[in-house]
C-alpha cells in the first residue's frame, strides 16, 4: 500500500505521506482534475497531492482549489486549510478544518549543506549537532519550508523572518519557532520525523 503514514494530529487536522508507485491513470480515475502541467512526473506529483487531500478528508472539494499570486493553492471559502509537499516519489499533505497549516518533505542531500548559510542564522548554526550536521540542517530547512507554506503570502527571508529556537538532533521531535514579519509576528510549534534519509516537518494549527 503506497500510503505509508497517516497522523491524526487532532480531530480537525490530519496528515499523510504517500509513496507514488502508481501510473497516472490510477489517480485520474479517482481525482477529477485536468492540470495544465506538461512534465509527466510533475503532473503525477500533482495528481498524487490532490488525491492525498481526499484520502485525508473524503469530502474535500478539490475542484474548488485556486492558486494565489504567491503560487499557494487554497480554497477561497476557507472550509479547509491545507498544504502539500513533493519530494521525488513521495508526496505529503496536511489538512485542517480549523487553522492554517504547512508541511514539507525533504531528502537528506548535500545541497542542503551548500545553501545552509542562506537559511540559517548565526544563532541557529550554533545549535547544529556536528556529529549529525547534515540531517540536523535538513530538519531546519524542512521546518522553515513548512513555515513558509503556513504563511502562504511569499516574500519571506528564511534567515531573517523565521527563527528556530535551539533543539537537539533526534530522529523525531518538536520545534518552537518565531515567524517575524511586519504583517505577522507569530510563535509557531512544529513537529518532525526523520526516517530513511527522509525528513517530514509540519506546523501545528495555532
Amino acid at each position: 500500500m503506497p500510503l505509508i503514514r497517516t497522523i491524526q494530529i487532532e480531530p480537525e487536522t490530519r496528515l499523510g505521506v504517500w509513496r507514488i508507485e502508481e501510473e497516472e491513470d490510477f489517480f485520474r480515475q479517482r481525482v477529477n482534475i485536468s492540470p495544465e502541467i506538461h512534465h509527466p512526473h510533475k503532473r503525477l506529483q500533482h495528481f498524487a497531492g490532490r488525491y492525498m487531500l481526499v484520502t485525508l478528508f473524503p469530502e474535500f472539494p478539490i475542484e474548488k482549489i485556486k492558486v494565489t499570486n504567491s503560487r499557494k493553492p487554497v480554497l477561497m471559502c476557507d472550509s479547509y486549510h491545507f498544504s502539500i509537499s513533493h519530494c521525488g516519489d513521495y508526496v505529503a499533505a496536511i489538512v485542517s478544518t480549523r487553522a492554517a497549516v504547512g508541511i514539507d518533505i525533504e531528502q537528506v542531500k548535500e545541497k542542503i549543506e551548500k545553501v545552509s548559510r542562506k537559511f540559517l542564522s548565526a544563532e541557529e548554526r550554533m545549535f547544529i549537532d556536528p556529529q549529525h550536521a547534515l540531517p540536523h540542517k535538513t530538519i531546519c530547512w524542512s521546518a522553515k519550508e513548512a513555515m513558509f507554506k503556513w504563511y502562504g503570502l511569499g516574500s519571506v527571508d528564511f534567515k531573517e523572518n523565521m527563527r528556530l529556537h535551539p533543539f537537539n538532533y533526534q530522529t523525531a521531535g518538536f520545534i518552537t519557532a518565531d515567524f517575524v514579519k511586519q504583517d505577522s509576528n507569530t510563535r509557531l510549534y512544529l513537529q518532525y520525523i526523520m526516517e530513511n534519509e527522509l525528513c517530514l516537518a509540519w506546523t501545528h494549527p495555532a
